[in-house]
């Protein structure tokens, strides 16, 4: 997950009980096999003494920064939610490698044209 990360920040106040998604993010952020994927993202953490919901701030490696409600947002969400755009990420970043635009733009003619080697009749044929 901090392989697509360049900064996390965590705030919150230890007395709240709304913390636990915040204190669980931030064992994963701890944990060996993450801080071994990115050494070089900073993982901050601000205890508040206000009463301002828990929330985790996290910066993407392109400098994209996302807030995270931690009060109703569980800490697997918010992990799964850094994943699934860090995998954006890798995509957008393997196509600017090889020289191609983004975002990529499919006519909407080949959108519904079957991939080769599929054949759609015999799997309707088949449902039936």
């Amino acid at each position: 997950m901090l392989k697509f990360l360049s900064r996390v920040r965590i705030e919150f106040n230890a007395l709240d009980p709304r913390t636990a998604s915040c204190l669980e993010f931030l064992a994963q952020c701890n944990a060996r096999k993450a801080k071994e994927s990115n050494p070089s993202c900073a993982v901050q953490v601000k205890r508040r003494t206000d009463d301002q919901p828990p929330k985790i701030t996290v910066t993407f490696v392109n400098g994209v920064e996302q807030v995270y409600d931690a009060t109703t947002t569980p800490a697997q969400d918010i992990r799964n939610m850094i994943l699934e755009k860090g995998q954006s990420l890798e995509t957008e970043q393997m196509f600017r490698d090889a020289g191609e635009s983004w975002p990529v733009i499919i006519p909407g003619g080949e959108l519904h044209q079957p991939a080769p080697g599929t054949k759609p009749k015999k799997a309707e044929e088949k449902k039936q």
